[in-house]
């Protein structure tokens, strides 16, 4: 039969087959959906052949060659897409000490303890992934560190990326002493009665230490790259967006698409950072031009969007409010004046690129927003699609001007977990009120705006699993607290889903090919375990991926999969 499909999928239920304005309900209930009736799909040539019922499936499409995979039931769904990662960051950071939801200093002291006797020939010693809480007053200090590593430098890097803790090694290295004054964009927290540096480094200060840190060969950050990549797959992520590309990274990139190891759907965001004139960023962005020549619409590897910090986090009080921090007079650290992040948003949109823009306090997602909208003012219309990320508070004033300009709100659902750790010096803070406007996607969503969902790894796990039932639950993974946290914002699961396909895809100019189960999409597609739908959100947490499909091609098959 010359129609033979290359993969038939039967006996599950499809999901995510819609228009793209069913992302935005406009007021209403209307949303995604799962197809009526259809428990089956085809895929021939890399794309989606048909979507229908599978005793058709079987009747017109499964021939001689055809594989066959019984889905036993579970919901077959577009792959997930995430619009937010670091991924050169967090491959290499696979090796270093994992410090991430230990709650204890004493439990990450002995976890940097046995990394370091399990590494002795490491130059340095590397560890990511510490939280707030446990320090007393929410920062760690050299002393601590040179207890468990007292012979060789030791840079461990907050789970938020935002604040370094170093050792005395490190600070001496990197001649970091009482005369070494801030960077423009950064604190050396200090000693307030001896004036010595505390060994927390928050922001741009922490690169006063990185240069001197060993940099991994290409061959072994490919290495760590090909691991992620399999990980990611394995979770059921079919398409990533790299938020932080630096120009020496693009020949990794290009080398694992030659070589056929790049089965991720890729885009890559470069950098527009603001410690530069306009001049220079005049000529950066045709020096960007040129290097993505032949990268613009590429299937496999994508650029086209830059990159932007507007401020920092508000664990660290480095995150830009409107009004002060709580028992502080400090309203964090805008990493722009609006007039330069104005004419440089400008003269980008003006040559045709996206931007996507890290804001996370209430002032800097306003001062974005503004230049989003003064340059859609002053430049000729067209589909800009720029993006605003993370959005952790906003308030209810800005909420519909992400539908009114067309803004994507590109949001990481796990930062909102309500433990202990990652909650209390939050909330904390910023004071109770504005807590309660906490990553509103619901309400962004009601106003009209696109979300899009990823993980911001390595930040925290890049596991879309954790990441739903953030959104949808507003729950930790073992349910606390009861009832949820901030239920207004909860998502339905059919949006969530949608958000972390189709709308993710829309982020990246990419809804026309993916994100969605309809004939001729790209075949990028997972099938998980169970029917979330029918069971609901507390299935949520425990639910596998069974099979990844990346342009046709099974790149990950659970061994209970038939």
């Amino acid at each position: 039969m010359s129609d033979d499909a290359d993969l038939l999928i039967v006996n599950g239920r499809v999901f995510q087959a819609f228009g793209p304005r069913d992302l935005v309900p406009y007021g209403s209930d209307i949303g995604p959906r799962p197809v009526a009736g259809a428990n089956a799909l085809a895929v021939k040539d890399g794309r989606i052949a048909w979507v229908g019922r599978q005793d058709e499936g079987r009747r017109e499409w499964q021939g001689s060659r055809t594989q066959v995979v019984d889905a036993a039931g579970g919901l077959i769904t577009a792959g997930f897409d995430d619009a937010h990662i670091h991924v050169v960051g967090g491959a290499l950071e696979l090796k270093d000490a994992d410090l991430f939801q230990l709650d204890s200093v004493e439990a990450i002291q002995a976890a940097i303890a046995a990394h370091a006797v399990a590494n002795p020939t490491d130059a340095w010693v590397k560890g990511f992934g510490w939280m707030y809480v446990p320090f007393p007053g929410g920062l760690p200090t050299r002393q601590q560190l040179d207890a468990v590593v007292p012979d060789r430098p030791a840079f461990m890097r907050c789970y938020d990326g935002h604040t370094a803790w170093v050792n005395t090694a490190a600070l001496r290295i990197a001649g970091i002493d009482r005369d070494t004054p801030d960077p423009r964009d950064g604190i050396i927290v200090r000693d307030p009665v001896t004036g010595e540096a505390t060994g927390a480094l928050k922001e741009g200060a922490q690169e006063l230490v990185m240069p001197h840190i060993p940099v991994p060969s290409a061959d072994e950050t490919l290495a760590a790259m090909r691991i992620a990549i399999g990980r990611m797959h394995a979770a059921g992520i079919t398409a990533i967006q790299d938020a932080m590309t630096e120009l020496a990274e693009l020949p990794l990139w290009r080398t694992l698409r030659d070589e056929g190891s790049l089965t991720l759907r890729t885009r890559l965001a470069l950098m527009m950072r603001a410690d530069q004139t306009f001049e220079a960023w005049s000529q950066r962005l045709d020096e960007y031009g040129a290097e993505i020549a032949d990268l613009h619409g590429g299937e496999w590897l994508d650029a086209g969007i830059l990159k932007a910090f507007a401020d920092g986090v508000i664990e660290a009080r480095t995150a830009h409010m409107l009004t002060p921090y709580e028992n502080d007079t400090s309203t964090g650290l805008p990493e722009w004046e609006s007039a330069q992040l104005d004419a440089f948003v400008a003269e980008a949109d003006r040559r045709g690129w996206q931007l996507e823009i890290h804001a996370i306090g209430d002032g800097a997602i306003r001062t974005v927003l503004d230049a989003y909208e003064r340059t859609a003012a002053a430049n000729p219309p067209r589909d800009r699609r720029h993006r605003v990320e993370h959005i952790e508070t906003v308030t209810r004033e800005d909420i519909p001007r992400f539908g009114q300009l067309g803004v994507v709100a590109s949001m990481q659902p796990y930062h909102a977990d309500p433990s202990p750790n990652q909650i209390d010096v939050w909330a904390g803070n910023i004071g109770r009120e504005r807590a309660g406007q906490a990553w509103s996607w619901s309400s962004i969503r009601r106003a009209g705006g696109i979300v899009a969902l990823g993980s911001d790894w390595p930040v925290v796990p890049f596991d879309p699993m954790i990441a739903l039932n953030s959104a949808v639950n507003r729950q930790t993974v073992g349910g606390f607290p009861p009832g949820g946290w901030l239920p207004s914002e909860k998502l339905s699961l059919p949006e969530a889903l949608a958000a972390y396909g189709q709308g993710s895809a829309y982020a990246a100019f990419a809804d026309d090919r993916r994100g969605t189960l309809r004939a001729g999409a790209q075949a990028d597609l997972i099938v998980l375990d169970r029917d979330i739908l029918d069971q609901g959100p507390s299935a949520i947490i425990g639910t596998k991926v069974a099979l990844t499909v990346v342009g046709g091609h099974v790149v990950h098959r659970s061994k209970e999969l038939s």
